[in-house]
């Protein structure tokens, strides 16, 4: 599934990676522990976290994660905004709460590991 889909589907506000809405998403991932994140996250997938700083956009951008969704309206610090427009690392920000998010991301038919 395309992430202009998930994008379209969730309703999600897109806040960087316009560029980049034609990824294959083949996995989803949920997690705020950033060094679970690094050692358990699958090339590909769409990850949902609380966690908004620099350290994120790392971690989307050296685990060739498709991006990266902010649940309850939750803002990105302004340097990590920064590093993922200029890297064009999709992140998106949604009304919802992570367990709502992880739950339609499993009835789009994504699955963990």
């Amino acid at each position: 599934m395309e992430l202009q889909e998930i994008v379209k589907k969730l309703n999600l506000k897109i806040l960087s990676g316009e560029g980049n809405l034609n990824k294959e998403v083949t996995k989803g991932y949920l997690s705020d522990i950033l060094s679970d994140a690094m050692s358990n996250a699958l090339k590909g997938s769409i990850w949902v976290t609380n966690q908004t700083h620099e350290n994120v956009i790392a971690i989307v951008f050296f685990k060739s994660l498709a991006g990266v969704i902010l649940p309850d309206n939750l803002e990105p610090e302004s340097s990590a905004l920064e590093k993922a427009r200029g890297k064009n690392i999709p992140v998106f920000k949604s009304d919802q709460s992570a367990f709502d998010i992880a739950g339609q991301l499993f009835d789009l038919g994504l699955r963990g590991r």
